[in-house]
């Protein structure tokens, strides 16, 4: 149940074995500075790290001649002392469109910034203990990052015609998929609904059990990003589409060897994905709300934008979302904020009577 089943038992398994595998391809450096992060970042994080270190040792063999012939396994820090503030230019210019194994990776601004954080971070370890003297990337700004408040969302109209979407199909359906989409109406009922109505993450929804959900006081348990656990509570609509789902669907399929446990199950018994998860919300939203691209974390929008907007209760939509900084709910906020300025522009007029 929660962090302690199987699932996530597995999962930080598998995470740990990758670390270690990416860990032994990376410089000394590298991983001095990786080891560091291992208090105040979580394990995925740091993968994710080791793999831009790649890339950035990666793009100096290729691109920096005097280190051609070098094994990524061989820098050190005097080879880092070397790289210059025009080397780390260049590399951002190439994260904008790299080439790795023969696919491009389009980053933008955001995605450039992300990228460029491991190597900045490695940089500062190591100045900070003295390993090397000067810090080329602290002359090298980052992209400007733009506050977009349009974040993306749906309205109530908008959440019920993606939701009658899977009840009913679309027109738009032929035989064949309004066949194959009838097989898991009710699975992908209560996993839409469960999302629009609690504000849980798509990985968050993956990792469910069927022990995690309570029916009799409508509660559940999740593992958060950060592995942490966390109850939430639901309503009659997700109490509803969930038992459904139990009732209609989950209780007639065989699951896979080690998959028993699992509450959201794939047409093979297997844990549903979350590449699975996703491309079911694109399924139906395209076909309810074709003009927005709807992913699961717009869900979470949706659900985090209306909580604030019936309680006001700002810190009440960070506790349930689960953010840690109070400033990422901010975001909700501010398009709730935008919506007030535009009703204020009617609320004074001193064209009409006045009626006092």
């Amino acid at each position: 149940m929660g962090k302690d089943s199987a699932f996530y038992k597995d999962k930080k398994k598998t995470q740990m074995v990758k670390f270690r595998e990416l860990l032994t391809e990376l410089p000394q450096p590298a991983v001095d500075f990786l080891y560091s992060k291992e208090v105040n970042t979580q394990l995925s994080t740091r993968i994710q790290c080791a793999y831009d270190l790649l890339t950035f040792f990666k793009f100096l063999i290729d691109k920096n001649p005097t280190l051609a012939n070098r094994k990524i396994k061989e820098f050190n820090c005097d080879d880092l002392s070397l790289i210059r503030s025009e080397d780390i230019m260049e590399y951002q210019r190439f994260l904008e469109l790299n080439i790795d194994i023969g696919d491009y990776h389009e980053n933008g601004n955001k995605g450039i910034a992300r990228r460029m954080a491991p190597l900045r971070g490695m940089y500062k370890y190591l100045i900070a203990h003295k390993y090397i003297k000067e810090d080329p990337t602290s002359l090298v700004p980052l992209p400007k990052l733009k506050k977009d408040k349009n974040i993306i969302r749906m309205n109530s109209y908008e959440v019920r015609a993606v939701l009658n979407a899977i009840k009913n199909g679309s027109d738009s359906m032929s035989d064949r998929q309004k066949k194959f989409a009838d097989k898991t109406k009710y699975r992908d009922l209560a996993i839409l609904t469960l999302m629009l109505n609690t504000g849980i993450r798509v990985s968050e929804c993956n990792g469910l059990d069927i022990a995690d959900v309570n029916l009799k006081d409508d509660s559940f348990v999740i593992v958060r990003k950060g592995g942490g656990q966390d109850v939430l509570y639901f309503g009659d609509a997700v109490h509803e589409a969930i038992s459904d789902y139990l009732n209609l669907e989950r209780n007639h399929i065989i699951p896979r060897d080690g998959q028993e446990a699992a509450l959201f199950l794939s047409l093979q018994g297997k844990r549903i994905s979350i590449d699975a998860i996703e491309n079911l919300v694109k399924k139906y939203s395209r076909i309810a709300v074709p003009n927005k691209k709807i992913t699961p974390h717009k869900l979470r929008s949706t659900y985090g934008t209306a909580l604030y907007r019936e309680t006001g209760d700002i810190r009440l939509v960070a506790d349930v979302l689960g953010h840690e900084n109070i400033n990422t709910t901010i975001d909700y906020y501010a398009a709730i904020e935008d919506e007030h300025k535009r009703q204020a522009r009617n609320a004074v007029d001193f064209n009409r009577e006045n009626k006092l």
